[in-house]
């Protein structure tokens, strides 16, 4: 097995990472994603990253790979910018905010779901659709990746623990991080359970099925489109519903994001099984 630089620093280290989700959220996206998989699917990720790689392993990559020279490509696929007006209103409008020349997260999920099963592409380009979309699943889940308000919050200051991050990097990873229970092999199984249960038998289990209603790989861009308006949602329900600038977090703010954290990492973890299971079957 292997994983991504993310991950082995992850899985070796006892300080935090910041990435997309962080990679303790990724891992746990993908760790979930596993656990769904149907036993077709489980042979076509092998076939494309390789005996005993799995989606969690490989859930970090496109962040590694997004500071090479190579991959600087794709720092735009990890988002899309709503310009809407949170918390008045919030939604996202595939025109208006993925219209640049360097596309958005929407078109990157259309794009690959099209590469990992056009055989004119090499293995090494279809293995690396596939990390794209392990990753692009969880990141447009996270909702501020679906904003441009002040760079989806990157510019807003904020408190965690007493030192100096930014609201985007507390979403990211001071939170989940919290939630999880640390970081570590250890502690993405337990968390990435934990979630498993309640998507199975718990709190999620009356909602799971609307989670993928819209995981059909041949209407990807709409389904993908529909993803980014759930997670902007939640920007108006609480990730920017009070002004957070300056003030600590790892109190009351984190208490009422907790929920909504859990909900998203389980969310995009049924999506990414479901739509891997649905891509192997197109495959077959």
């Amino acid at each position: 097995m292997h994983f991504s630089r993310t991950t082995l620093a992850l899985l070796a280290s006892s300080s935090p990472l910041a990435n997309a989700w962080g990679a303790v959220g990724h891992a746990t996206v993908g760790a979930i994603g596993d656990h769904y998989l149907t036993a077709q699917a489980k042979t076509f990720v092998s076939s494309l990253l390789g005996s005993g790689v799995t989606m969690s392993s490989v859930a970090s990559w496109a962040d590694d790979y997004r500071y090479t020279t190579p991959g600087r490509f794709s720092a735009p696929f990890h988002y899309i910018d709503a310009e809407d007006s949170p918390p008045s209103t919030c939604s996202v409008d595939l025109n208006r905010d993925c219209g640049g020349a360097g596309g958005c997260i929407v078109s990157a999920i259309a794009n690959y779901t099209q590469r990992v099963n056009d055989r004119r592409y090499t293995a090494t380009n279809r293995k690396q659709a596939l990390e794209f979309l392990i990753h692009f699943i969880g990141d447009i889940t996270q909702p501020l990746h679906t904003e441009a308000k002040a760079v989806g919050g990157n510019q807003i200051p904020v408190l965690w623990q007493g030192a100096d991050t930014n609201l985007h990097a507390a979403w990211d990873t001071q939170m989940v991080e919290k939630d999880a229970g640390g970081y570590g092999a250890a502690v993405i199984t337990s968390f990435s359970n934990k979630l498993i249960a309640a998507i199975d038998s718990g709190a999620y289990a009356s909602q799971k099925a609307s989670w993928v209603s819209c995981t059909d790989v041949g209407t990807a861009s709409a389904c993908a489109l529909s993803w980014a308006r759930d997670a902007n949602s939640i920007n108006c329900a609480y990730v920017l519903k009070v002004d957070e600038t300056n003030r600590e977090l790892d109190g009351a703010y984190y208490s009422g994001a907790k929920p909504y954290i859990e909900m998203q990492i389980a969310k995009a973890g049924l999506r990414l099984g479901t739509y891997v299971n649905n891509l192997a079957a197109a495959a077959a």
